[in-house]
């Protein structure tokens, strides 16, 4: 720049081009177009590039990267292997770089172009993303479920055991109630447990639990094109970012509430922020999405899936492909089941008849051990090859009662010990297990002794068991047996 200055100068003062060239030793050609711009102009091309050696070959090229849109991304042609089919199949004689260069220049005039966009408050985004946690111990992969506000960047986060229909659902519900309004519309990709089915026309049929949702809090869906994350750019910003920030390094918790607790403390904490390109904190920008969205409803959406079933010969629910148990009194009948996403209720009628906590897992089976007592107590023979108690890790006083149960009175001990344990139907395992304690403690082994001391514990009231608390009560008293007294009673009998 400080030769252009210099020979501008002399020029404009007198110098003719030829003496500037003899006088800077530079070319009059480079003279003139110092003269002619006032800041250096760069190479400027006025030809296109020419490549005869591959002028015969694009068409191949063209051919191969347009075939390359229908395959995985992972199996396309690069331009080192485009090169190697050229010489193989065609006779190319040209360098590897005259290919890369011709596929570099391709892909930036196919690339495609991208409008700004302007947010107006009261609308969201809406995504699911993946990350590694360690919940309980148990490295697992969390599903989090993302919703955005792009125009003041407001977001909520929880994680999820999958991405199923109950957890789209559930995420909405906390969303809403954690920004304290619901928005006008909620933009999102074609996932199957919001779209059953796309039709010729574009026109989408919702899954009926997400038409539910829409029902109940009154907003409306819109959709990106299929396979086009970038048409909700915000929400998948907001992912990464929530990838990176909340889940870096990998979360360990104690369980998934105590996780979704620390997340929503998280963006709590994000609405005091300050963002580049802004002067107010996102909560203050929060205040005109607010104005612009629905008020909540009065009371919550079941986040649920609701599905019917029928009780097996083994009193088993399948729901989702696992089994659950109910009580056996339920054997064969019709039952309603609700999914949420952390437990399964199943009722018969109007009553609920079984909790569980929900599983994850495939074709499993999930026992109440307390559910099947009735019929162990009926059959007995059962009792140490019934699969509801194999893993049943019941408290060591138990055990012992059990053995001096059967000690005493044999297969009748066994089944007063399912009786003591059916003492769970009604009272909790803290009240038994005292009251076992205190029964092997008193030495009153005993089903009628356990469920008195069961009361006692639960009433707070003192045991009776002991008959000096009962002084109106005529004592016993018990003789040792005598051989002389049996075969009194044995002449008595011959008479």
């Amino acid at each position: 720049m400080e030769l252009y200055k210099k020979v501008r100068l002399a020029c404009a003062e007198g110098m003719s081009a030829r003496a500037a060239a003899k006088h800077f030793n530079i070319s009059r050609g480079t003279v003139e177009k110092m003269l002619a711009f006032s800041v250096p102009p760069g190479y400027r091309r006025d030809k296109p590039i020419r490549r005869p050696k591959l002028d015969g070959f694009t068409e191949f090229i063209d051919a191969w990267l347009e075939a390359d849109k229908a395959v995985h991304r992972k199996q396309r042609h690069t331009a080192k292997r485009i090169w190697e089919r050229l010489q193989a199949e065609h006779g190319f004689t040209g360098g590897y770089t005259i290919v890369k260069d011709y596929v570099r220049e391709r892909e930036r005039r196919t690339r495609e172009m991208f409008v700004p966009l302007a947010h107006p408050p009261g609308h969201a985004q809406a995504d699911f993303g993946e990350a590694v946690v360690v919940i309980a111990g148990v490295e697992q992969k969390a599903h989090f479920f993302v919703i955005d506000l792009p125009h003041s960047d407001a977001y909520f986060v929880r994680a999820y055991p999958a991405a199923t229909a109950e957890a789209w659902i559930d995420g909405h519900v906390r969303a809403f109630a954690f920004f304290g309004g619901v928005p006008q519309s909620v933009l999102y990709d074609n996932d199957r447990c919001l779209v059953s089915k796309i039709q010729p026309d574009g026109t989408r049929i919702r899954a009926t639990l997400f038409s539910g949702l829409q029902s109940h809090y009154l907003f409306r869906d819109r959709y990106g094109r299929p396979g086009k994350g970038n048409d909700k750019g915000a929400v998948e910003g907001m992912v990464g970012y929530a990838r990176r920030n909340h889940m870096v390094p990998i979360p360990h918790f104690a369980s998934w509430d105590a996780f979704n607790a620390d997340l929503e403390g998280q963006c709590c904490a994000r609405l005091t922020r300050i963002l580049r390109g802004h002067k107010e904190t996102i909560g203050e920008r929060l205040q005109r999405d607010l104005a612009a969205m629905r008020p909540l409803p009065t009371a919550p959406f079941d986040a649920c899936d609701q599905a019917s079933g029928r009780v097996s010969s083994q009193s088993l629910v399948r729901y989702d492909t696992n089994d659950y148990s109910v009580p056996v009194a339920y054997g064969h009948q019709d039952v309603w089941i609700r999914g949420y996403v952390d437990e399964v209720v199943i009722g018969c009628r109007g009553e609920v008849i079984a909790r569980h906590p929900r599983c994850y897992d495939r074709e499993d089976m999930i026992f109440d051990p307390v559910h099947y007592l009735p019929l162990i107590e009926r059959k007995i023979n059962a009792l140490d090859q019934a699969a509801p108690l194999a893993e049943w890790d019941l408290p060591e006083e138990f055990q012992t009662l059990r053995r001096l149960m059967e000690a005493r009175m044999l297969k009748m001990g066994r089944r007063e010990y399912v009786q003591v344990l059916r003492l769970l139907e009604t009272f909790g395992m803290d009240d038994l297990h005292a009251a076992v304690k205190k029964a092997l403690k008193l030495g009153a082994v005993g089903f009628d002794a356990v469920k008195h001391l069961v009361l006692c514990q639960v009433e707070k009231r003192p045991p009776r068991l002991d008959l000096d608390v009962y002084p109106y009560l005529p004592r016993a008293n018990v003789e040792t047996t005598r051989a002389a007294s049996y075969m009194a009673l044995m002449s008595e009998a011959a008479e």
